[in-house]
Formats: C-alpha cells, sequence, structure tokens
C-alpha cells in the first residue's frame, strides 16, 4: 500500500469514526490557516480532492483535504463550489464536473490536468455517494482514466517494444480490480475486466505467430466469460482479427494447415460480431474484415498494406 493510500485509509476511517460529513470541491481553491482570504496559504485543493468537513464559518469551510503524494492539510476553504453528502442532488453536480473536465481534457487547448480533475472527480462521487446509482459508473469511470493515463506513459517507454508484456512494468490494476470487487455482476465490472487484457498483450507481434495466438485465447475467453458486457463485440472482433493476421503468419512460417484453421476460426468469430452486434461499429468492421478474408485478401502486414495494388498471389 503507497503512503498515499494510506492517508487517503486513514481519512476515511477519521470520517467513519468521528462521523465527519464527506465532500469534495468541484473548484480549485485555496485553504487557508484562517477563514480570510488575507491568512496566510497552506496550499491549493484542486478538483475532486477528497475532504472531511470540520467546520463553517460565514460562507468558509474548515476542512482536512487529501492532497495526495502523501499530504493532507486542515484549514479553510471558500465554501463556494464544496459538494457535501448532504446536498440535494450533489451525486450528480460532481458527476456533472467530471464530465465536463473530461470534455476539457478532450480538447486541443483545454484546461491543464482536466484528465486528473476528472478521475479525481468521479471517485470522489464513488465516495462521497456510495449509494447513488451512479457510483458504479463514477468508479469505473474513474479507474479508466487513470488506467489510460498510465497506459500512455508504460507505452511510450522503450520496454513497451518487447514482444513478451512480463518484460514490462504494466498498469497499476488496484482501482480497475476494486470496481470488479465492489459492482460484480454489473457492466462497469465487464468494462473493468476488460481492461485487464491490455497488461496480457504483447508490446510487439515482430512477425511471429506466438503473441496473435495468445492474444486471441485472452479475447475468446473474455467473451465467454462475460457474453453480456458492452466489451463482447469489442473482445470477439479483437480475436478474429488476430486469426486473421494468423493465416498470414502461419504461411511465412511454413505452416500451412495452421494457416487454414486459423482462417476457418476467424470466419466463425467475425459473424458472431455480424450476427448479434450489427448495428455497432464493431459490427461492421467484422463484417469488412469477413469480406477481406473470404476473398482471400491479407489482412496483416506488408501484402495487407500493398492489397490495394491488385489481387495477391
Amino acid at each position: 500500500m503507497t503512503k498515499s493510500s494510506i492517508l487517503l485509509f486513514l481519512l476515511v476511517l477519521s470520517l467513519s469514526c468521528f462521523g465527519l460529513e464527506r465532500a469534495t470541491t468541484i473548484r480549485e481553491t485555496q485553504i487557508y490557516v484562517s477563514p480570510d482570504t488575507s491568512a496566510a496559504k497552506l496550499g491549493t485543493v484542486t478538483r475532486g480532492r477528497e475532504l472531511a468537513m470540520l467546520d463553517n464559518s460565514s460562507g468558509w469551510a474548515q476542512v482536512q483535504a487529501e492532497l495526495g503524494e502523501g499530504r493532507t492539510l486542515t484549514g479553510w476553504i471558500d465554501s463556494k463550489g464544496v459538494v457535501r453528502a448532504s446536498t440535494p442532488n450533489g451525486d450528480r453536480i460532481i458527476f456533472g464536473e467530471a464530465v465536463d473536465s473530461e470534455d476539457q481534457a478532450s480538447q486541443r487547448h483545454g484546461r491543464s490536468g482536466a484528465a486528473q480533475d476528472a478521475m479525481r472527480l468521479y471517485a470522489a462521487d464513488a465516495a462521497v455517494f456510495p449509494a447513488s446509482p451512479l457510483a458504479g459508473e463514477s468508479l469505473y469511470r474513474s479507474a479508466e482514466i487513470r488506467w489510460q493515463l498510465e497506459k500512455s506513459d508504460v507505452m511510450a517507454r522503450p520496454s513497451a517494444r518487447q514482444q513478451d508484456p512480463d518484460v514490462r512494468e504494466g498498469m497499476d490494476e488496484s482501482h480497475v480490480k476494486e470496481v470488479i470487487k465492489k459492482y460484480p455482476n454489473t457492466k462497469w465490472a465487464d468494462m473493468a475486466a476488460f481492461l485487464l487484457i491490455d497488461n496480457k498483450l504483447c508490446g510487439e507481434w515482430q512477425n511471429a505467430s506466438k503473441c496473435p495466438e495468445k492474444e486471441s485465447e485472452l479475447y475468446i475467453k473474455y467473451a465467454n466469460d462475460r457474453p453480456d458486457s458492452p466489451k463482447t463485440p469489442e473482445a470477439l472482433y479483437d480475436a478474429a482479427y488476430r486469426q486473421g493476421a494468423l493465416i498470414e503468419l502461419y504461411r511465412t512460417e511454413g505452416q500451412p494447415k495452421k494457416s487454414d484453421a486459423a482462417r476457418t476460426k476467424a470466419i466463425g468469430l467475425a459473424p458472431q460480431v455480424t450476427a448479434k452486434y450489427a448495428q455497432s461499429d464493431w459490427g461492421a468492421r467484422a463484417e469488412r474484415l469477413l469480406f477481406l478474408i473470404q476473398q482471400g485478401v491479407p489482412t496483416y502486414g506488408v501484402a495487407a498494406e500493398s492489397s490495394s495494388g491488385g489481387p495477391q498471389p
């Protein structure tokens, strides 16, 4: 357990032991030693930080704030923008701010740190309003944003090009697994489980059959284990695509029987997507994949990149 996780646990423990109201802020604000803007500043409380309400005074709130990186401060903040557990529709307010922060993060000139704001806000929404209908989705969205931020960093390292996924440092799975544990048998747990596959994927296939073989089986297992997941059509497509790639890879390895078997498997997987998920993007992509494979057009490698030049031999 990290130092920041321990401090967050102690903050949660203090809330439960002393009956302190939980809260967060949807605005970046300063924290002061006393309820006065001329007082000494202790630090900055960014959006989505978890707060424990200690006292109130004329538009000010005395809080214990968890600031991350092992820092916890007690002081006074402007109460404007503070959403408490007792705030009417507070769960929707925090969720709305998180969605807005995600939108900011997607814009070319969006607010700096907006993705991290969204990650914290979603997590705070689930923590402050655990009984909310939005809690499961909020916790998943927070975990998914954290996962994607870490993935961007992990995949930028030289080790990301290694074939063996065990060679590289993977993304932290704890927050994703928390979603599965807290909200089992929900679509949020299903979607969280799909993220975990990332840590088992090869960095690069290096024109060898080993990786797509393994990865295809991972996606097939996911689809079989979680048939009602929103991610199942994507998993089935990913499995079919890898079987399509194996058609060419086995040929280059001098394994024609395995190449034929991969073609049969790909042709069997793709219709599972087109039949059940015809209206989705994955359904359309599977239709295209199936068409190319049936036409004998390579879907992976140099041959696939040059296939527009004419029929392949």
